[in-house]
């Protein structure tokens, strides 16, 4: 069963590290064609995103997992449900459209409210049928939308950035008809806007190929499982986003410098994307897997073992990139660059992200998604105090430290709780060492590169070559090497 664990994985994380790749290319396009307050823009609209997505779904996606083998019903009862209530809560945002831009100092671009809006309504709806996509195991339907829609917004963002300026200046005629420089970075959200309509098109079969009905029954079930992981969405998204959307108006700046912090921060944010691209590629594989495989008689050994190797590669992803900072820092432009000293902090807590993402598996499986929220929660307490202390003291760096502890802390109370109420062996002194080794090999690239003065890449080569050899002494007995 780990091999399946590991193909679906593979499958979801080869699609996704190709589409966020993809993605990814687009940050250096942003950055070096955008100023920081600009940037500051899109992030400021993105951290907001993160935040109704959650009021969106309602959790109806994990409720589906939970009822599916239950009741041939489920799919179409929360599919129905959550576009019910996307179609509403858009009439609502349009009615109201004026007011919230002008409420967010957006009172010359309406456009992008209205933008967001139908973004939003598209990814939210979309996320039953893809839901549907892994629970059915057709990874490969689930990563070529994906990689699909990533392409698109890659190549719609290269025409409205790069080549529609240039036809303009060649007095295109045509042009005036699509593209306006009054628009900035609107332009965007627009190339986002398109991409997600059109995946939204390919999952029709999904969206209608169903012919069972709405359980009224069933629903009430699905929501009193679905809400308490409301809670749980929304303080994971408190602890992701919140910094970027608190920024703006904690920094003891004007709002132009305050944004050029904010795009500051977020551009450096996407330098640990390596390691989310990971947790989310391995998410996408481990929910369905965790569920299927409770009924095993070595499950729980199995989930030692997941965050066992789990562990390892986390921390090979975070020396990969911060042994290896002085290249990846060319992908964001050069006014971005000041940042660099967050990064580090950031790939540690999306490491700890990544370990509580294992570890949570205890309320999940033992229905006890109330505590789960109540775990979520303390997280998202935390993450509120120290950025409201510490962003005005530290600016952004005390954000990227805010999201560390939290998540620090979010893994060290989950381990415990799971230990008391659905107990897992895990081999927590094997994680740790390796934890400890791979911060140890940082701190030496930090100290001995500055001295020694080789060159570039070489000391960090030398590094993560010791935690390969360490690594594998260690596990060649497990492997069977």
């Amino acid at each position: 069963m780990l091999k399946k664990l590991a193909s679906q994985t593979a499958i979801y994380g080869l699609s996704s590290i190709f589409g966020r790749f993809l993605n990814y290319l687009l940050v250096p396009l942003y950055t070096y064609y955008f100023t920081a307050t600009q940037y500051g823009v899109v992030s400021e609209f993105y951290a907001y995103s993160g935040f109704l997505s959650v009021f969106l779904l309602l959790g109806f996606e994990t409720g589906y997992f939970r009822f599916r083998s239950d009741n041939q019903n489920a799919y179409a009862t929360a599919l129905s449900f959550v576009v019910l209530l996307n179609l509403s809560i858009f009439a609502l945002i349009t009615t109201l459209n004026s007011t919230i831009s002008d409420a967010l100092n957006y009172a010359n671009h309406h456009e992008y409210v209205l933008y967001f809006a139908l973004i939003l309504t598209f990814d939210a709806i979309a996320a039953l049928p893809f839901a549907r996509l892994r629970a059915e195991n057709r990874a490969l339907r689930f990563a070529s939308i994906k990689i699909f829609e990533i392409l698109l917004t890659v190549a719609l963002s290269l025409f409205f950035i790069v080549w529609c300026p240039k036809l303009q200046a060649q007095n295109v005629a045509w042009i005036t008809y699509v593209y306006s420089p009054d628009v900035g970075v609107g332009y965007i959200f627009l190339a986002n806007l398109l991409a997600s309509g059109a995946k939204f098109l390919f999952l029709s079969p999904q969206l209608f190929g169903f012919h069972v009905g709405f359980d009224w029954q069933l629903f009430k079930k699905m929501a009193r499982y679905s809400l308490p992981m409301v809670v749980i969405a929304f303080a994971g998204i408190i602890n992701e986003m919140l910094d970027r959307a608190l920024l703006k108006y904690l920094l003891p700046f004007d709002n132009a410098t305050n944004l050029a912090q904010l795009g500051i921060y977020s551009a450096c944010y996407k330098l640990s994307i390596l390691m989310t691209l990971f947790i989310q590629a391995f998410r996408y594989a481990a929910e369905p897997f965790f569920f299927s495989y409770a009924k095993n008689s070595d499950a729980k050994q199995v989930y030692a073992r997941v965050l066992h190797y789990f562990s390892i590669f986390c921390v090979f992803i975070f020396l990969l990139v911060t042994l290896y900072l002085d290249f990846f820092k060319y992908f964001i432009g050069e006014e971005f660059r000041a940042g660099l000293h967050v990064v580090p902090i950031l790939l540690l807590a999306n490491l700890f992200l990544g370990l509580y993402v294992n570890l949570s598996i205890w309320y999940k499986l033992s229905d006890r998604t109330m505590m789960g929220a109540m775990v979520s929660l303390f997280g998202a307490g935390l993450t509120v105090a120290l950025n409201f202390v510490w962003i005005p003291k530290f600016g952004y760096t005390g954000s990227a430290y805010a999201t560390l502890v939290c998540y620090f802390a979010m893994a060290a109370l989950s381990y415990l709780l799971g230990q008391k109420f659905y107990r897992v062996d895990y081999d927590v002194k094997s994680v740790l060492g390796y934890l400890i080794l791979g911060v140890s090999l940082y701190l030496a690239n930090d100290q001995l590169q500055p001295l020694l003065q080789w060159q570039t890449g070489f000391l960090a080569t030398e590094l993560m070559s010791l935690y390969l050899l360490i690594t594998f002494f260690f596990e060649r007995r497990r492997l069977k090497i």
